[in-house]
């Protein structure tokens, strides 16, 4: 068996949940528009640069569900899931996810963003387990806060070495493990596991992934050609919109061995 671990944000969707969960906010009327829009801007910007401080984000975005039940945000989630998340799953992200579904290897989604947010998408994309920044609750209402540690950059590989001991397992036992992600802020993760991937990175992982020969893919349909690390590892799982779902699988297959990432 294998292990396999996929970040969200950037790299399973095109784009970022926690980013677009304010957008929504703000779209719905459910928030003071100018103010939040702004602040929200400016953590994003943070954490392209590597600057985010993870719990004021928190802190933040979390004070948009303080004191409220489930029963009471289900519509808001709902909403989310279909006017912002829907359009943001890339088609390619499919049969990358099935492949190593299809290969038994044991799959988890490892990300930055709170459980609030990200537990419908993993439920959509089918992916059982999800690691993500707990948030915390008292007598059924959410409040404001999160607890334990935040799965962002070194916290990753703490809350993964935890989530692998609840399965009885260590990350050595694999005889393969993969990550794959976007961003500069996982390269903790990425040097952790035996196969670390690049999906459309940004600058800063595009450039350590090209010195350390790690393979640089595309799940976006407009970049179905794949990305070349100058070292001749491409992957291209898809560079149609409309294919079936078998040829997708079988041309992610056939593309993945001959870059030698499965």
């Amino acid at each position: 068996m294998n292990l396999a671990l996929f970040d969200l944000d950037n790299t399973l969707l095109h784009g970022d949940s926690d980013h677009a969960w304010g957008e929504f906010l703000v779209a719905e009327g459910i928030v003071d528009a100018a103010d939040f829009k702004q602040r929200n801007d400016v953590f994003y910007r943070q954490y392209s640069a590597g600057t985010l401080d993870i719990q004021a984000y928190l802190q933040f975005v979390l004070s948009t569900i303080a004191g409220k039940t489930d029963g009471e945000l289900d519509s808001w989630r709902q909403g989310f899931m279909q006017k912002r998340i829907e359009t943001m799953i890339h088609d390619a992200s499919w049969p990358l996810l099935a492949k190593h579904q299809d290969n038994g290897d044991l799959v988890a989604i490892v990300t930055a963003t709170n459980a609030f947010v990200t537990e419908p998408i993993a439920a959509r994309l089918g992916v059982a387990h999800l690691i993500a920044c707990e948030v915390e609750k008292r007598d059924g209402r959410y409040t404001g806060k999160s607890t334990g540690v935040p799965s962002f950059r070194e916290g990753k590989i703490y809350r993964v070495h935890a989530w692998l001991e609840g399965q009885g397992k260590r990350i050595d036992d694999f005889e393969k493990s993969y990550f794959y992600s976007d961003s500069l802020n996982d390269l903790p993760l990425l040097k952790l596991v035996s196969h670390p991937i690049a999906v459309d990175p940004d600058d800063t992982l595009r450039a350590h992934a090209t010195a350390q020969g790690w393979p640089i893919m595309s799940l976006r349909n407009d970049q179905g050609r794949g990305q070349n690390n100058g070292q001749g590892r491409k992957i291209s799982p898809t560079d149609t919109h409309d294919k079936t779902k078998s040829q997708t699988q079988d041309q992610l297959r056939a593309t993945m061995q001959t870059s030698n990432v499965a």
